[in-house]
């Protein structure tokens, strides 16, 4: 299945020249192509189990899960596509959030490993994610420029970073300074990074790439990482330098916008508005797409980590394309689209997009192979310690259902580590479980066998745990805001601890989905007027993910960080004999 790709979809009214067209002079336009990519969260290798497959059709049509991924296949794939490009104009961009939440093989080093490889694989371009700021804008400022890491040093003392070779772009993230509270641009205040970039291809004709990240970012990252800087509106931004690019004579323009929405199909080449169909995006970048600027040509899109290719319609009624690749680098997308030479303008009819996935059976690009595997052989000996053993696979972050085996899993083993501090029951975002935990051996282990580096991928952040007393009635609105719309149209089912039950009702509407009558604690209902100690993460505790009421919580202690009390959870509660057996994740009742 190396290289398996959808069908060519093409955009409305007109079909376009066939792939592989060489550049017409004659025709009076120059032909382009965009590799696209996003979300990858420097997982330079194909993540394991459900959370690394996707969907293509089966022989019935039926859809059917393929493993896929991995950043040195990837480059080979790229390669290949460049070179079936014959005489168009390429360029490699991405859509925010290749780093960040990463496996320990890049996060040990603080992400520099997947900056070097998207160097080495050709990367041109990329617009900052909201996992870009993991770490603060001073951290994201080290990886754009270079230099060594403040706190932990160079990585390579004889070769000290010298930053990404691409530019990254952050058109709405401006320093609050200026704006003094009302989240409104000053005249005077300038984005912490470039805005936009023009690129002057080889066949004479110049685009425009505005790069930015979802207006969310604060409630999406701990909030002591955003807290100094303004996000602002993404239509607004995208119109103000659209505009500016005009007025420099550039008229092909390309948004890489790190907001998305989930696609109606969920096979890896899922198309939607194709030839006037109903079908559409659900979520943010819908209406990102159909307001912004028609000066815009393209959106290349990410967050949602689903993918799809599709069409909308521009305020000037012209339809233009928005795209989206699978995360983790399981799959990337090919546009193509002519310029027109005398108005530089982007030919819309002529786009068209075809998706690929990035086959577990392709070789890996040898340059690329290069570059990780002198990184891997720096952290082997710690990725590669055992921790603890399980009897089966234990699904998270590919888990079919909003409630995880490993949410389950994680939670039960947060409220064994802050235990001291008085916990009852733990709560864990959807979000901060980024893989599964496989039985099959990925090295030399043993099935079964839990290394620190896979537990390190299920649990990257190395998150500060914050255990706090809330009332009943705090506790239940807590639960009511997995339903109330505060987060953004993503899925924010959490992951709950054994003393917890409730049942839901997806009839309803909002908050009224949770039964608040079957909640309980222990067995017993919540007594509104009482109180309970909850643990969850630094980032929820600050009112990650819409859960303000979090922020209320008093007597806060922290004596521990989610990894670390992962790793000791199955330490102590597994062995060779006695391993972990994947919960039945049947906390929540869904009626």
């Amino acid at each position: 299945m190396a290289g398996a790709s959808a069908a060519l979809f093409l955009v409305p009214a007109l079909s376009a020249a066939a792939e592989g067209s060489a550049r017409s002079d004659a025709g009076g336009t120059a032909p382009v192509q965009l590799l696209a990519v996003n979300d990858l969260h420097g997982n330079l290798d194909a993540v394991p189990g459900p959370a690394g497959a996707v969907y293509r059709s089966g022989p019935g049509g039926e859809p059917e899960k393929v493993q896929a991924g991995g950043v040195a296949r990837l480059a080979t794939l790229l390669d290949r596509a460049r070179e079936r490009a014959r005489g168009a104009d390429s360029l490699t961009v991405a859509a925010g959030d290749m780093i960040g939440g990463s496996p320990l093989l890049s996060a040990a080093f603080h992400d520099e490993p997947t900056v070097e490889a998207l160097e080495t694989l050709g990367l041109d371009v990329s617009a900052v994610g909201n996992h870009e700021f993991d770490e603060g804008p001073a951290e994201l400022l080290r990886m754009d420029t270079g230099g060594c890491h403040p706190k932990d040093g160079c990585a390579d003392p004889e070769q000290p970073y010298d930053g990404a070779d691409f530019p990254y772009l952050a058109a709405n993230v401006l320093p609050r300074e200026a704006g003094k509270g009302n989240g409104k641009a000053a005249a005077d205040r300038k984005p912490i990074l470039p805005p936009y970039w023009i690129k002057k291809l080889p066949s004479g004709e110049r685009i425009g790439f505005i790069g930015l990240t979802t207006k969310d970012t604060p409630s999406v990252v701990s909030a002591s990482m955003t807290e100094d800087l303004v996000f602002e509106d993404e239509v607004a931004t995208i119109d103000r330098y659209a505009d500016e690019l005009d007025r420099k004579g550039v008229k092909a323009v390309v948004a890489l916008v790190h907001e998305g929405a989930q696609p109606p199909g969920k096979n890896y080449d899922a198309t939607c508005g194709k030839d006037g169909a109903a079908d559409r995006l659900d979520g943010p970048v819908q209406q990102i797409a159909t307001k912004a600027s028609p000066k815009v040509d393209v959106l290349v899109t990410g967050h949602s980590h689903e993918p799809y290719m599709c069409t909308v319609q521009d305020p000037a009624g012209q339809p233009r394309l928005v795209t989206q690749s699978a995360s983790f680098g399981r799959t990337f997308t090919d546009l193509r689209f002519d310029i027109d030479r005398e108005t530089g303008d982007v030919v819309r009819s002529s786009a068209r997009v075809q998706a690929h996935i990035v086959g577990t059976d392709t070789p890996g690009q040898p340059r690329v192979d290069r570059v990780i595997e002198k990184w891997r052989a720096r952290s082997a000996e710690l990725a590669n310690e055992p921790v603890g053993h399980i009897s089966a696979d234990i699904p998270g972050r590919g888990a079919p259902d909003p409630e995880t085996p490993l949410g389950d899993l994680i939670s039960d083993a947060q409220v064994a580590a802050t235990r001291e501090a008085g916990a009852e029951l733990a709560l864990l975002n959807w979000g901060g479980v980024r893989s599964d935990l496989t039985y099959r051996a990925s090295g030399r282990e043993g099935d079964g066998v839990v290394t620190y580096g896979e537990a390190f991928q299920v649990q990257p952040f190395d998150n500060p745990l914050v255990t706090m007393t809330l009332s009943g009635k705090q506790l239940l609105d807590v639960l009511r805001q997995q339903f109330s719309g505060a987060n953004h149209g993503y899925p924010q089912v959490l992951q709950i601890s054994d003393a917890l039950r409730f049942d839901v009702d997806m009839s309803r509407e909002g908050a009224d989905r949770l039964l608040a009558g079957t909640v309980r604690v222990n067995g017993e209902p919540v007594n509104e007027s009482g109180s309970y100690r909850v643990t969850v993460n630094d980032f929820l505790s600050q009112g990650g993910n819409g859960f303000s009421v979090l922020k209320e919580g008093t007597d806060r202690q922290t004596v521990t960080r989610d990894l670390a009390a992962f790793v000791e959870y199955l330490k102590q509660h597994s062995s060779p004999e006695k391993p972990i057996a994947p919960p039945k994740a049947d906390r929540i009742t869904w009626r």
